[in-house]
């Protein structure tokens, strides 16, 4: 009988302790999820003070792809990209650029020709368009640069190289100038090394205005190319404006951006 009693009296604890067990996980289970935490990686100060203006970094690295339409003279010109893969497809009026990660794809969809250079152009604008994030890339060195003036105002500026072999043209340079007061993104100065595979010592100017803010993300609105005298802007030549632009925390299937069967190859 006393065996018998010891023996209920553990089958009892053992019961209350599974059901206590049961309710703290059903109590745990209730609680808010935790955020993941991104670590921060290490910039100098200046360029990471920019991506904080813009929004920052941590929230920059969250989104997987962009898209933006351009109004071009001839029509309509959408992007969009995986910002990981930098795979892109750029629909026109008359042709459709692509890049599926490994190879520039051109299809034509009227008897117009491509005017342009297709490895050259696919990614062009959206790297314009997506400054100051792009300048957080790999292989990417800083130095101050000397700041620009213009118009009475005095802008620091941050020059961007790149290390041997990364991008088509590691030899282009950029120059970032940032207002003194705000830390967001003015100009961007930068020469183009595409076709001669050289250092160059002609900058172009671009001006950064209308800033509109998407998933937390501060992106231009208007860019606007300057005459340049000197290495300098001196008055503006044309804008450039980005519309229905989007962000997403969801990559776009790698179908998106595969070559057509009557597209041509870009060697």
């Amino acid at each position: 009988m006393k065996h018998l009693f010891y023996t209920l009296c553990i089958g009892l604890l053992f019961i209350s302790c599974k059901n206590e067990t049961k309710t703290m996980t059903e109590k745990a289970s209730e609680l808010p999820k935790a955020t993941p935490v991104v670590a921060k990686s290490n910039y100098p100060e200046n360029i990471s003070k920019v991506f904080e203006a813009h929004g920052g970094i941590d929230n920059w690295n969250q989104m997987q792809s962009v898209s933006f339409t351009m109004n071009k003279p001839n029509g309509k010109e959408v992007t969009a990209v995986n910002l990981k893969s930098r795979q892109s497809i750029i629909t026109m009026p008359d042709h459709v650029l692509g890049y599926d990660g490994k190879t520039v794809w051109l299809d034509a969809k009227s008897d117009e020709v491509y005017k342009g250079n297709p490895k050259f152009y696919y990614n062009l604008m959206f790297y314009f368009h997506t400054m100051p994030f792009v300048l957080a890339d790999k292989g990417i060195n800083y130095e101050d640069a000397k700041p620009l003036s213009f118009e009475g105002v005095e802008y620091p500026g941050i020059k961007i190289s790149y290390d041997n072999g990364v991008g088509e043209s590691s030899d282009d340079e950029y120059i970032l100038y940032y207002n003194p007061t705000t830390f967001k993104m003015e100009w961007l100065a930068y020469t183009v090394t595409f076709n001669s595979k050289a250092k160059s010592e002609k900058w172009s100017f671009i001006k950064y205005s209308n800033w509109h803010t998407i998933e937390g993300i501060v992106l231009p609105e208007t860019l606007t190319w300057y005459i340049v005298e000197e290495n300098l802007p001196v008055k503006k030549r044309n804008d450039l404006q980005f519309t229905d632009v989007t962000l997403s925390k969801q990559a776009l299937g790698a179908n998106t951006f595969e070559k057509p069967e009557a597209a041509t190859v870009v060697e």
